[in-house]
């Protein structure tokens, strides 16, 4: 046999090799999507379960839900979180101390509280007439208004319109 005969048996032999292998690798990819679409929908679930919180609480303070009732659906609440993040957890593979489950739920839940409850400070008439008269002065200054002949907008420096040539 030749040294190209032996070569040309080696190539396909390897090509062979690298199709029947091919579907072993397709199902560790499989199992890799089904991994990132269930920690997905377990982030949609704990995301779920804090606004839920943060409802109870709003409601609680409003005094829409009775005294009673309030601690008894906050543990439910609670559980359900840091059920989730359990799972969540074992599928990242990090093991973490169910205290500091319930800790990870109220700090997530704190910081949502925060974002939304930032509020803006109230400005003084002075500093509103302040702002309108530079906002005025700026807006002035860029726009004459518009071409008398054919309509279309025209600056303070322009001294033909763009569009027309009508001298302004």
């Amino acid at each position: 046999m030749e040294l190209g005969s032996i070569l040309l048996i080696l190539a396909v032999v390897v090509l062979i090799g690298l199709f029947l292998y091919a579907p072993f690798t397709e199902r560790s990819r499989r199992g890799r999507v089904n991994e990132t679409i269930e920690v997905s929908a377990l982030k949609a679930e704990r995301d779920r379960v804090i606004n839920s919180l943060q409802e109870l609480d709003f409601d609680h303070n409003l005094g829409k839900i009775p005294k009673e009732d309030y601690p008894a659906q906050r543990a439910l609440l609670l559980q359900k979180g840091a059920d989730v993040l359990r799972k969540l957890d074992g599928l990242t593979s990090v093991f973490i101390s169910e205290s500091n489950v319930e800790s990870r739920i109220e700090q997530a839940a704190a910081a949502v509280r925060a974002d939304s409850s930032a509020t803006i400070e109230p400005l003084d008439d002075d500093d509103l007439e302040s702002m309108i008269a530079s906002r005025r002065k700026e807006h002035k200054s860029k726009s004459a208004g518009f071409c008398p002949k054919c309509g279309k907008p025209v600056l303070v420096t322009d001294k033909f319109c763009p569009s027309c040539g009508k001298s302004l």
